[in-house]
This record gives structure tokens, sequence and C-alpha cells, in this order.
């Protein structure tokens, strides 16, 4: 995550964005904290530490915090903490597909909130399997339009392994194979063009439309999903169109 979430309809006020950054920022510090406890705290040896602190350092995370994550991931600072990766399933309303990824220190806890942020708000929770053959992972990388075109974008990655560039409203969306990732941004920063952000992300192959009622529904499930600690992505096929969008806004 990048501090924001990508069904986001109207510009929060500061509280909330710097509440949001903040929960980045811990998002991010855990993702080091995981790659420097599997592959040691020297950066030569684990190029999944290096990736976390791209990552962090891209979203500015200070320095001291990226420093002490690692040293305290790698155990230099007393025991590390031990992370488990861990991926629930649901519905939310017109039986949009959820997939709610989470890295926790406490499997109970995080299955706990989890499942009352679904269901307190209106949606369901699903059993393994049920919703994940929906999705796929992919690299999806993100980046503002600025004066670029589609065909920009596209001419600067195909020969990285990108598989489509997708307009997404004021930015455009890089999808590859995960693989291809790494290879596929460092041909955007050979070419010159700025990008928000990158990651292994799981892309649905069937979006579900939501009307304005179910839209509020839905938004409710992420931004609850969100507020969790032991959260660190939601992804859904629930699309919310630009009409529906400008109805939610003027509901502020």
């Amino acid at each position: 995550m990048s501090g924001h979430s990508k069904w986001a309809t109207t510009k929060h006020k500061k509280a909330v964005i710097d509440a949001r950054r903040a929960k980045s920022f811990a998002k991010l510090i855990k993702n080091i904290e995981v790659a420097a406890r599997a592959g040691g705290a020297d950066t030569a040896g684990n190029p999944a530490l290096v990736e976390a602190i791209t990552k962090a350092k891209k979203t500015s995370v200070p320095s001291d915090n990226i420093d002490r994550a690692v040293k305290r991931g790698a155990g230099l600072l007393g025991e590390a903490v031990e992370y488990h990766q861990i991926i629930y399933e649901g519905y939310g309303p017109s039986g949009a597909a959820l997939l709610i990824e989470c890295l926790t220190d406490n499997k109970n806890r995080a299955a706990s909130e989890v499942r009352t942020a679904v269901t307190k708000n209106g949606g369901n929770m699903a059993d393994p399997g049920s919703v994940s053959y929906m999705f796929t992972r992919k690299g999806v990388i993100s980046l503002p339009k600025n004066d670029l075109s589609e065909d920009d974008v596209l001419l600067a990655v195909l020969d990285a392994g990108a598989e489509e560039v997708k307009d997404e409203r004021d930015s455009f969306e890089v999808i590859s194979e995960a693989t291809d990732l790494i290879e596929v941004r460092t041909a955007l920063e050979e070419s010159g063009i700025e990008y928000e952000s990158d990651e292994a992300a799981f892309v649905p192959s069937v979006k579900v439309n939501l009307d304005v009622q179910d839209a509020r529904k839905f938004l409710r499930i992420v931004d609850a999903l969100e507020d969790l600690d032991d959260v660190q992505n939601v992804y859904s096929n629930a699309d919310i169109d630009d009409d529906v969008r400008e109805q939610l806004n003027e509901e502020e």
C-alpha cells in the first residue's frame, strides 16, 4: 500500500491523510522486519530486504526507522517478532469478492478482527479457495498520467515483459507477471517515467460493478479492514464507475 485506497472517492481531511500515512509506514516497516528475519541484515545477500527498503524509502519512511526495522527483524535488538502471512477471503455487496492479505504476530487476533470488520459492515467471510480462484498474482505499477499517452507507457515497458497498460482515470496501471515486476519498473526508470507504486498484487479476472448503495457498503468494509494493524492489502473485483463516485462525493 502507498497510503491510499484505490477505491477512495474523495479527498480526505489532513488528519485522515496523516493517519493513513502512518499506517502505510507501519506496513512497510513490518515488511522490512520480515525480510530481515528471513534473510539477515546484510542487503548484499538479501534481495527481498533490498526491495522492502527501496519501497520504504520511496514512501519517505525515515532512515532511522528503516535501520531499526532491519536490526529488529534480524534479531540484533533482542528476540525478533515472528510474523505469519495469511489471506482471508470474503464477499461484499453484490457478491463482490474480497481477498484480505494479513501479516500478523497473532493469528487468532487477526482472524477475529478481520471477521468483525467484514461482517459488521454487511459482508460475509468465505471458505478458503471460494474467492481466490478469481484472482491472479500480477506485477502492478501505478504511475501518474502527466503528459503521457497510453502508447508512450506501453512503448517503454513492452520489451521488459509488460502485458498491458490500463487507463485508471487519473493514472495508468502497468500489468505484468509478478516475476517481471522489477524488470518493468527498471524499464520505466530508464525511460525517465516516474511511478507512484509497484507491488505484486492480486488482479481479478472479472469485475463486479456496484451501484451507489452497494458502493457505499463496500467502502465501509474496505475502510474498516484498512484500519486494522494486521491487514497489509485488500483486493477486490468491485468496480465503482465515475457516476457512482460523483454521487458518493456529493454525500460527503
